[in-house]
């Protein structure tokens, strides 16, 4: 189980050394894309602006392993093992916060590349394997078990590809033993679908671990889809809707576990997310610079999980104020020419709307798991 060679089909390329530093993209006590800068501008709906400078756990007591989403611009149908600054970039926007409060493993896969999505979503075939790439997280989870986890709490954390790799992980690999499965703090599965039966939290893609609807509840998933909440997903879709008969796909919205809607703890890029997004308009109206990476837009976000028409799907709403100072909207849908394509819904997005309430979730789910719940102060109250 914990081995570190792992058993590829005959003709499959052997899978790479996860004993070797230089096949991660993030380890722990590294100068690497996991240890980029996190200072955040808060700004208020005034317009007031509050930088809130970011610092790195000294002993965190948990560890979280990343997979990162589909972001290669390697030319071929999988990636090579090179980090480049495509992977460095995504990192230092999903998974580098998370170091506020865990230990960071994040292992560089020979990954289906945006090359190869193109291909496939202009009528062509896939030339990726998506096999190599699950081949590739399952070698680097089992070293990251023989190797690193002496029995540690983690959460697994993933984007798209990364969490639909990270699903089929935790069904072959992680919940049909025992020992593994215990030590699973929970599954985030953020951007991919994940399906489980009508009317049910457990079941469908995942046998045992059940949909997290608590904040103290560990051992469980946290997976949905984004979509405006004025701009649901559309019929058919690419997230948000199941093809299986008696099934449907997750919702878990972090901003607020036991439903309803919540006010999202939103930290966005304050740059935005470059050629294949919509833009971000400036901040506040008088355009003035940010210096940080990161925005913080107290209030600005609501997310809720909505099941309407054969569809699930977290929906965003941005609590425009055209009276106040801050933006009234925000960028992230996915755009190809010019064009949104709205079967992806706000995909680009999917953790920067409620990256704060994610990282709370971790370390308040690892207190749990650990047995010594955080301080209410540590909390957010529970809605």
């Amino acid at each position: 189980m914990i081995g570190l060679a792992f058993a590829l089909a005959a003709g499959q390329a052997a899978a790479p050394d996860y004993a070797r530093d230089v096949t991660w993209l993030c380890r722990p006590g590294r100068a690497d894309a996991c240890a980029a800068g996190q200072d955040v501008t808060s700004i208020a709906a005034n317009g007031r602006r509050k930088v809130e400078r970011f610092r790195a756990a000294r002993a965190p007591q948990y560890d979280c392993f990343y997979v990162y989403p589909t972001v290669s611009l390697d030319t071929g149908g999988n990636s090579d093992l090179v980090i480049g600054d495509e992977e460095r970039r995504v990192a230092a926007l999903q998974a580098a916060r998370f170091a506020a409060t865990c230990r960071v493993f994040a292992p560089m896969y020979r990954q289906v590349t945006l090359t190869a999505l193109r291909t496939a979503m202009t009528g062509g075939a896939n030339p990726g394997d998506g096999a190599l790439a699950l081949a590739d997280v399952t070698a680097a989870w089992r070293d990251y078990l023989a190797r690193d986890n002496g029995g540690r709490g983690v959460v697994l954390i993933g984007h798209s590809q990364g969490a639909r790799l990270l699903k089929e992980l935790l069904a072959r690999e992680i919940e049909p033993v025992a020992a593994v499965r215990r030590n699973i703090v929970s599954a985030m599965l953020i951007g991919t679908n994940v399906l489980v039966p009508q009317g049910s939290d457990v079941g469908g893609d995942l046998k045992r671990m059940p949909l997290c609807r608590t904040g103290d509840q560990y051992g469980c998933v946290v997976s949905y889809v984004s979509f405006r909440a004025d701009a649901p997903p559309p019929e058919p879709s690419r997230f948000g809707r199941s093809t299986t008969p008696g099934m449907t796909v997750a919702c878990t919205n972090p901003a607020a576990l036991n439903g309803g809607r919540g006010a999202a703890d939103a930290i966005f890029p304050a740059a935005g997310l470059g050629a294949t997004s919509t833009p971000f308009a400036p901040w506040t109206g008088d355009g003035a610079a940010t210096a940080t990476p990161f925005v913080r837009v107290p209030g600005l976000i609501a997310t809720e999980c909505v099941a309407r028409g054969g569809a699930s799907y977290l929906a965003v709403t941005v609590n425009a104020n055209g009276a106040d100072p801050r933006a009234d909207t925000i960028g992230g849908d996915v755009s190809a020419n010019g064009r949104v394509l709205r079967d992806w819904g706000l995909h680009l997005v999917d953790m920067p709307v409620v990256m704060g309430d994610l990282v709370a979730l971790a370390e308040r789910q690892a207190a749990a798991w650990r047995g010594t719940p955080l301080p209410k102060s540590r909390t957010r109250p529970a809605r």
